[in-house]
């Protein structure tokens, strides 16, 4: 039985091999252009994986296509919990942790009451929700790997990607102006900044576009909202399993990848990971996550994509806008 599932271990490499490679070299092609023009390399690596998902259909790249779209995204979000330790949480004090849990929460909450209201399922509220009031297109891709599989899942999740990397980029944007506009002290400066701005990269470009003391704040704060996606993910895996009902094939209650995250936001508040397995983890999960990506942009018609309808866009601009003001108002006492 261990020999032949050795021996079977070479022949399931070779065929996702091609694939998989595919799904790199779009990474790499994304990565570089949003190095050299600004842009979210999500954004970059789901067009480009839709201009190439002629790869996904029968032939030898489609299974490693599927197994990045899948399983890379897993590792990549277990991954992300290297970004975060218990001592940057302490370090903003109590008030911008409760005004980060409340507005995550209320996020989400009016989100999939929204999305119930416009006729969606509550499941793709708290898939735009979760992405919007998290950490964007990362937040879309873990929620949608702990949500059940059914037919419009990946289009759902493709469309929240795109939606959310278009928001991210305006927000980085505008709300600086916003920021000068209302005569924001930096330290609230760098509080609405990364209370708000859905991508990490984006409020690192907004906040040391400001000073260096707001990118601190707004970076400490967006990573607040990064953990965040530990419970949240854990809620709509809850939510899943109910969901699923007698089928049979309910998905565990507690996916792997969340114990790994969860697991390695342990291990990195202890200290007991050192700086540059720190750094490479990061990078595995920054290419982990926009392989990913580019797969799911391969698996995916554009004409799907034609017959979303203005009710998502609506829905995610209000999300956007709900935490905005939501941020806004909580920052009197923060």
């Amino acid at each position: 039985m261990t020999t032949l599932a050795l021996t079977a271990w070479p022949a399931r490499a070779r065929a996702l091999f091609p694939g998989v490679l595919a799904c790199g070299v779009v990474a790499a092609a994304a990565t570089f252009l949003s190095q050299h023009y600004g842009a979210p390399v999500m954004l970059f690596a789901l067009l480009l994986g839709l201009a190439m998902n002629f790869l996904s259909a029968e032939g030898p790249c489609a299974p490693g296509i599927e197994f990045s779209a899948r399983q890379l995204l897993r590792v990549g979000v277990a991954l992300l919990g290297l970004r975060i330790t218990a001592a940057q949480v302490v370090a903003l004090g109590w008030q911008p942790v409760v005004l980060v849990v409340l507005s995550v929460a209320l996020t989400i909450g009016v989100a999939m009451l929204a999305a119930r209201a416009l006729g969606f399922q509550p499941l793709f509220g708290l898939l735009t929700g979760g992405a919007t009031a998290i950490c964007g297109a990362s937040a879309a891709l873990a929620l949608a790997a702990a949500l059940p599989a059914h037919p419009g899942k990946e289009r759902a999740t493709l469309f929240t990607v795109i939606g959310v990397s278009a928001l991210s980029t305006l927000a980085m944007i505008a709300y600086p102006m916003l920021v000068h506009w209302l005569g924001l002290d930096m330290r609230a400066a760098g509080i609405f900044l990364g209370g708000t701005i859905h991508d990490v990269a984006q409020v690192v470009g907004a906040g040391y576009g400001l000073s260096h003391e707001t990118g601190d704040v707004a970076t400490l704060v967006k990573l607040m909202r990064v953990a965040m996606l530990l419970p949240v993910t854990v809620l709509a895996a809850t939510l899943a399993h109910a969901h699923a009902g007698d089928s049979g094939r309910r998905p565990p209650l507690l996916p792997w990848f969340l114990v790994g995250f969860a697991a390695l936001v342990v291990l990195n508040s202890l200290g007991w990971i050192p700086a540059v397995a720190q750094s490479a983890g990061n990078d595995a999960s920054r290419w982990c996550l926009v392989a990913a990506i580019a797969g799911v942009g391969m698996k995916t018609q554009l004409k799907d994509l034609a017959t979303v309808g203005l009710k998502p866009i609506a829905l995610m601009l209000g999300e956007t806008a709900f935490l905005a003001a939501l941020v806004l108002a909580l920052l009197r006492w923060a």
